[in-house]
Parts: structure tokens; sequence; C-alpha cells
């Protein structure tokens, strides 16, 4: 059984980017400066500006301004920190990798270089933790060393971690208690789950998974519940599954929209319970959102869909308690002139985009409860820099004349004088609870999967531990 839903987008929403849009660099003004239209200098803040997508067709493109740096730009689960790996000036042959922390949290950001005595490899990874230091990854022949940096005075500090025996091994992302860090190791017929920062006696085995395991998502505040993508020993489909780090790496469906599609978890918040995933359920790879532990159908909005382009969500905001619809997410768009920013509310079902500050690390970014994001980045002129984009208010066109409620007419095609009628979307919120649990009744994974297993005294919780309630669901 097919559990999903094809989300029809307003018009003018699916409209294809142009790759071909000239950059603005100035798009986000200076480091610190919330991006919108009361701002000078930003797409939008003067009468032939335009900070969002057209129906026209017109998108911001920025070409990035060097290729993307190895070992990408990873930051803690807070936003206080970040890491990445960059490189002193020099030829491209003979270029000095060494690690970098950000700290973010402060009244303004600041970087902090960690070069020991010789540089790293292009391949290594870093990650940083809530206490400031950055733990790396280091490939040794068929061994992975781990270690921790920390600035001292003028120079850096390590601490070794240890190795594990292996070839090849992903950090996972940081763990929302900012103590721990977690690596993934696959193999053809199992994988591997390794502790290699914050345990007590170095690298530690913490789970083995039958099948072949990628991504990997956190699911909830105490770093207990890891989402990873796994096919099954004897292959098949890719699903998403869910490991209970509490109960003895308990592996549980997390989901399942068809039997023979390809379900794979991108995002998730664990205030709110929104979910974002692909998958091919709908004929063909699909960007989809839904809420854990409801037993609404996965949707796949049509505003996500654009051609010529990958999208690809790396932020939702969070604070959205039971409010899964209201959450603004962060896209990263990926076309031929480059990569920028969209974003998007379930609720909305309007993609707004934007481009990015020039030196800008593809898909790193935060928000803020109040809903701004804060998006790094460097250049030229700011080693260290932070743009800020407040999430723009969505605004419904009219199923008559194609305009906006408001008289505002940004959305709708030049000279249209009327569009098609549309059904407008149902938030979660007012959805009627059709197959809604009952007392006593069991609730299904989401998209038709199998149930969480009971907790001590009969209760059936979803992998958080919320009640079995549909989260869109107000008491």
């Amino acid at each position: 059984m097919t559990s999903c839903a094809i989300e029809g987008g307003s018009a003018g929403a699916a409209a294809t980017a142009d790759p071909g849009a000239e950059p603005d660099p100035e798009a986000f003004g200076a480091p610190g400066e919330p991006a919108g239209a009361d701002v000078s200098g930003l797409p939008g803040s003067g009468p032939d500006d335009e900070p969002e997508a057209s129906a026209a067709g017109s998108r911001p493109g920025t070409p990035a301004d060097h290729a993307p740096l190895p070992g990408g730009f990873t930051l803690t689960a807070d936003g206080a920190y970040a890491a990445r790996l960059t490189a002193a000036p020099g030829p491209p042959g003979e270029r000095a990798w060494y690690p970098e922390r950000w700290t973010l949290d402060g009244p303004e950001p600041y970087a902090v270089p960690l070069p020991l005595d010789q540089p790293e490899e292009p391949d290594a990874q870093v990650a940083p933790l809530a206490d400031g230091r950055v733990l790396i990854r280091r490939r040794v022949a068929d061994r992975q060393m781990f270690s921790l940096l920390y600035p001292t005075g003028p120079g850096t500090g390590e601490l070794p971690l240890g190795a594990v025996e292996c070839a090849e091994m992903t950090l996972l992302p940081p763990a929302p208690d900012g103590r721990c860090m977690y690596a993934l190791s696959a193999g053809e017929h199992g994988s591997s789950l390794w502790l290699v920062a914050g345990g007590a006696f170095g690298p530690e085995e913490v789970a083995r998974i039958p099948g072949r395991c990628s991504g990997g998502v956190w699911l909830d505040r105490a770093g207990r519940i890891l989402a990873l993508d796994r096919q099954a020993p004897d292959g098949g489909p890719v699903k998403a599954v869910a490991v209970d780090l509490g109960r003895g790496a308990e592996v549980t469906s997390l989901l399942q929209i068809a039997p023979e599609s390809n379900d794979r978890l991108l995002l998730a918040d664990a205030d709110s319970g929104l979910l974002l995933l692909r998958s091919d359920a709908p004929g063909h790879d699909r960007l989809g959102w839904g809420v854990l532990g409801s037993c609404l159908p996965v949707r796949f909005p049509e505003c996500l869909r654009l051609a010529d382009v990958a999208v690809t969500p790396f932020a939702v905001q969070p604070g959205q308690m039971l409010m899964p619809e209201s959450c603004a997410v962060a896209l990263r768009i990926d076309g031929a002139a480059g990569s920028w920013v969209g974003v998007w509310r379930p609720a909305g079902r309007r993609l707004h985009q934007f481009a990015a500050p020039l030196g800008w690390a593809p898909g790193a970014g935060y928000w803020s409860r109040d809903g701004v994001l804060r998006l790094p980045y460097a250049n030229g002129a700011t080693p260290c820099g932070v743009a800020l984009l407040v999430a723009p208010e969505d605004v419904e066109p009219s199923s008559v004349t194609g305009r906006t409620q408001d008289g505002g007419g940004g959305t709708e095609p030049s000279g249209a004088a009327a569009a098609p009628a549309v059904c407008k979307p149902v938030p979660l919120g007012q959805a009627p609870l059709h197959g809604a649990v009952r007392p006593g009744q069991d609730p299904p994974a989401m998209g038709g999967g199998v149930a969480a297993p009971p907790i001590a005294g009969g209760t059936r919780i979803d992998p958080l531990g919320y009640a079995a309630v549909p989260r869109g669901y107000r008491r």
C-alpha cells in the first residue's frame, strides 16, 4: 500500500530555476545584517529588485567562489560552534590543509586556526564539540585515527583518542548533547556504529546492524535515537530505520511508504516531529515531508520539484512544538550556476529562493527559534562571517484571480487574468483524523511501517517517547 500524497503548488510555485541569472555578491549585506525587504543592498530592497523567485522564471543564482572544502562545514546541534578543513594560500596542488574552528554564539563570529606540525590530508573529517574542541578523523593506511584538537595560546593542543582498524569510516552529525561523536563503518552485509568521542575508553563499537547503512539523523534532543538508511543484506530497497542506543541499539522500522520504494530520511526536528525525506514511491525521487508518529500520509509538494537543479534540505526551524506545518525549512539548491538558498514551510506550499552570500559553505546553516536563518560564509573580504536571513511570510494566492490576497501580485505570471482553481492545503492541525489512534489501539509506524515496540507497562510509544497521538492533533 502506498501511503503518500502529491501536493499541488500554487501559481508559479514550481517554475524552474534560471542557471544563467547574474549572481548578487551583496545579496546578504554585511555580516550579521539581516536579509529582508527593509535592509538596503539586499534583493527586494528596491522597486526593481525581487527577493524571491517569480513565476516569470527568474531565479537568483550564485556560483561558488571556490570548490567545496574537503570534509565539509559541520556545526554543533545548537549552532554555537562550527569546524571545517581549510587551506593556507598557495598553488592548488600544494595547499596545506588544516582544521579551523568557528565560534558563532558570541556578539561577533570569529575563527580560530588549529594547525599542527604537519598539514592534514584532504580526506580528513572534522566536527566540533559543545566545549569548543574539534574532533578530527584521519585515515592512515587501513586505520582510522581520532584526536581532539584545541587552541593552546599560540599553538594547537592534540589529545589522541585511539584508532579503529577499518578501511572506510564516516563521521555522523554531532549528537544533540554536544559531548558525543559517532562514526559509521558500512560493509556489504553489515554496518558498525562507533562511539569515537565522549566514551570512557576511546573508540567503542556500540552497535552492529545487519545490512549496509548510510545517512544519519538524530530524532531526539538526548542523542539516544538515531535514524539510518539501511539496505537489507540480501539487497532490496533502502528503508530508514531507528536505532535506539538506550536499549542495546535496538533497530525498528521508521519509514515504509511503499513495499518496493527507497525511503531515505534527510532531516528531522525533535520539537515538532517534522521529517524531511526522499522517496521514489511517487514513481521517481521526490522530496517529501511527514510527521513522526502521525497517521497522515507522507506528502510530496510540487513546489519542491524543480527542473535541472538538485534541492536538499539542511536545517529546520526548532521550537515549534506540535506545529510541524509551521516550521521553516532551509534548502540548498544546486544548479549549473552554483548553489543558492531556498526557504519553505509545509503549510505555505511556496518555495522562496535567495542568492547565497559570497563564499557560503553550501548546505551549512542553522535556524533560531524566531525564524532567522544563519548562513556562515568566508571570502576574501570577510574571513569569518554569518549572514542572517529572516524567513519570509507565506501569502496564499487567490484561486480566482491568481493574485495574492493582499493585492501585491508577486507570484502570478505577468499578464495572467485568471488561474485554475487550486485546492487550499489543510494544515495537519486541521486535518480530519481518519484512522486516528483510539484508546487501547496501537499506532502504525509512519507510512504503514512497523509500530514501535512496547515499553514497560505495556504502553506503546513512537521512537521519541511521545504519546501515540497524531502530531497534528490539538487537544
